[in-house]
């Protein structure tokens, strides 16, 4: 326990802000995190249902960048940037998300990886700079539906990946 009791408050302070999504997945943490981590499996599987992804860029460091398209199952096209703020192999990743860097509305996302005995229990925590950005991103772009769908598509990615032995 802290003993100033400011992780509290500050846990509250950003609550209005925050999604946070979670799901176990039916694979080690070491390979759910590879799957992260390497753009040959990230863009197999990134995107709520019916999307695809068309990398640009991928450098998976801290500091580093991955810039790709999110295609929309009705033809449209989303830039994305994500810088790679830090990187805890296989327990965390944090990460700055916009539509370009510099982007003003861009939101920090938490990834925690934790292990239970085969499975992975995986938390997505994301903190927008304003309470109405997380509003907007709910209702206009389905946030919180399409997180779920991100983390399903990832489930069923490592199941095929863990079941066919490829973890090269």
């Amino acid at each position: 326990m802290n003993p100033t009791g400011r992780e509290a408050p500050a846990r509250s302070a950003t609550a209005d802000r925050e999604i946070v999504i979670s799901r176990d997945i039916d694979a080690p943490r070491e390979l759910v995190f590879k799957a992260f981590t390497e753009v040959r499996h990230l863009s197999r599987w990134w995107g709520p249902k019916g999307f695809t992804t068309t990398t640009r860029a991928f450098e998976f460091r801290v500091g580093g960048v991955w810039e790709f398209v999110l295609h929309g199952p009705d033809g449209t096209d989303y830039s994305e940037w994500i810088t790679w703020n830090e990187i805890v192999p296989p327990e965390r990743i944090t990460m700055l998300h916009g539509e370009y860097r510099g982007d003003p509305n861009a939101f920090e996302s938490v990834l925690t990886f934790a292990p239970a005995g085969e499975t992975t229990r995986i938390e997505m925590l994301t903190v927008f700079p304003t309470k109405e950005l997380r509003d907007e991103a709910i209702k206009k772009h389905g946030a919180i539906e399409a997180g779920q769908q991100t983390l399903g598509n990832l489930a069923a990615y490592v199941a095929e990946f863990g079941r066919n032995g490829v973890e090269d």
